[in-house]
């Protein structure tokens, strides 16, 4: 059960799901290759933000909240690609909360190396 204190991993658990329906939608349109690397990427946050919370160190919590960054930028990516395409669907509210994810885990990357030592 997520934490209802931590915003984040409600978060990332929302966008994984809405990233799960619009693969589904993207897959009944026979879009396979994006919609397995969005699939793969979208899910990845949350599953990196939440490994985080188990981590061995801050310098271990930092390397996996950066894996789940370096995983928004991807995601983003392949949300753009769905935007800039006329053949392909696209989601708004997907890019909406990928961006808002993105805020909130770069002020976590920037509040965690101030207070690493």
């Amino acid at each position: 059960m997520v934490n209802k204190e931590n915003i984040i991993l409600k978060k990332s658990i929302e966008f994984s799901i809405n990233v799960i329906e619009f693969c589904e939608v993207l897959e009944a349109e026979r879009k396979f290759v994006i919609g397995k690397q969005l699939l793969r990427s979208g899910t990845s946050i949350g599953a990196n933000l939440h490994e985080a919370q188990n981590s061995e160190s801050k310098a271990d919590f930092i390397h996996k909240v950066k894996i789940a960054a370096k995983e928004i930028e991807e995601t983003k990516y392949w949300i753009t690609l769905c935007k800039e395409s006329k053949s392909y669907p696209f989601n708004k509210e997907l890019e909406n909360q990928v961006n808002e994810i993105g805020l909130i885990v770069y002020k976590i990357l920037s509040t965690s190396k101030k207070f690493k030592n």
